[in-house]
Formats: structure tokens, sequence, C-alpha cells
């Protein structure tokens, strides 16, 4: 059974940062695709950023580009997502997702990704 245990959410000002951590279990993720969505209340979910294992390929949205970065510690299976310079439209319940590498136009889709953790809430005031 893979697990994806999303963290590192919270309340923050304009300006300010955070790290989330998605902490996966079950079996190693170094040659998956792993990403970052988000959805705000009464929006679809969205592509943040991906990061393919096998490859290292980072592919991230414009709206959080230069802004935000994803990694990944396969010593730890865990993934990252530093996020810089936060603004009020960040504010959403961010998930992690896994799944098995594919061409990035699949990895920017949720179809794309057959597991899923149970998200954490990120609030930036202005």
């Amino acid at each position: 059974q893979v697990q994806l245990v999303e963290s590192g959410g919270g309340l923050v000002q304009a300006g300010d940062s955070l790290r989330l951590s998605c902490a996966a279990s079950g079996r190693t993720f170094s040659t998956y695709a792993m990403a970052w969505f988000r959805q705000a209340p009464g929006k679809e979910r969205e592509f943040v950023a991906a990061i393919r294992g096998n490859t290292g390929i980072l592919d991230y949205a414009d709206s959080v580009k230069g802004r935000f970065t994803i990694s990944m510690d396969n010593a730890k299976n865990t993934m990252y997502l530093q996020m810089n310079s936060l603004k009020p439209e960040d504010t959403a319940v961010y998930y992690c997702a896994a799944g098995p590498p594919q061409i990035i136009a699949v990895l920017r889709t949720t179809r794309g990704y057959p597991y899923w953790g149970q998200g954490t809430q990120v609030t930036v005031s202005s």
C-alpha cells in the first residue's frame, strides 16, 4: 500500500516562505514522477510543480516559476516544495502526488498520478 503524507503547511504573511514535505512509504519512488498540486476553495485542483525521479527533470506552473522549488531526497523517500515570496493567491490546500514517469503534458494533469496525499493547508494573508 502506497502512502503519501504532507506536512509543513500553515498561516503566513505575504512575502514569507514555507517548506512543504511529502513523505512516501510503501515503495521506493526514486524512479517515479512526483508532483505538487493545489486546490483553492471553489476552484479545480491545479498543477504546481513536478519532478521526474528517473531523469531529475523539473517542471513548474508559470504562476510559481522563480518562487517555488521542488526537490526530492531519495534516501528519505521525501519530496519537498520550498515556497518563497508567497502571495495571497497561493492560498490553497496543497497535495502531493506520485505515479509512473510520463511525458510532461500528462504529469501536469491529475490523471498522471494514482497516488495522493491528504493535503496540507497553506494560507497567505495580505
